[in-house]
């Protein structure tokens, strides 16, 4: 006889106590308005490069993540943007020396998008401006309680973008097999 524990190996979890669920959002509403406000990207741009935008470092970062050749498509794919919005960034940081496109090795009609030594720089001297924020934050935290939260930290954003592309590609499913009208 087959049993429900032979077919799926995950342990059964409780569903999340309603209270709990209920501080996590309270919480990330308090957080939401902080990253709104973009604090901690301000704050470096302020100290390191005054004249680049919050979009900017979004680019810089999101290059970091992209597996394969970063294009502009890709970069406007992870940033969940219009293509031709993350057109204009790329333009912007090409033009101020911070990226630069090169050709792709694989295509040589693909335009790839690289960070130059000087973006190199800045993204170190922003990550570093980041980071020494966030250390402020939590430097009364203990070791094992900031061990902790770092990793369930990670777990919970990553359940979040796994929800979210999840979700987002059920919808492009839905619109694609959607009948289309005739003008």
């Amino acid at each position: 006889m087959t049993t429900k524990s032979h077919l799926n190996p995950k342990p059964a979890v409780a569903s999340p106590a309603p209270e709990d669920v209920a501080r996590v959002g309270e919480t990330l509403g308090r957080m939401r308005i902080l990253i709104g406000r973009r604090i901690i990207g301000r704050t470096a741009i302020a100290n390191i490069a005054p004249g680049l935008e919050i979009s900017h470092l979004d680019v810089l970062e999101v290059m970091r993540r992209i597996d394969g050749e970063v294009t502009v498509g890709a970069i406007a794919e992870a940033m969940r943007i219009d293509p031709s919005r993350g057109s204009r960034l790329v333009a912007d940081l090409v033009a101020r020396g911070i990226l630069r496109r090169d050709a792709s090795q694989a295509d040589g009609r693909r335009s790839l998008v690289v960070r130059t030594e000087f973006g190199d720089s800045l993204l170190a001297e922003i990550r570093a401006v980041k980071r020494t924020l966030l250390a402020r934050v939590l430097e009364d935290w203990p070791e094992d309680e900031l061990n902790a939260f770092s990793v369930l930290f990670e777990k919970f954003v990553s359940s979040f973008e796994e929800v979210f592309v999840t979700a987002e590609k059920s919808t492009e499913g839905e619109l694609s097999e959607a009948p289309q009208r005739m003008p």
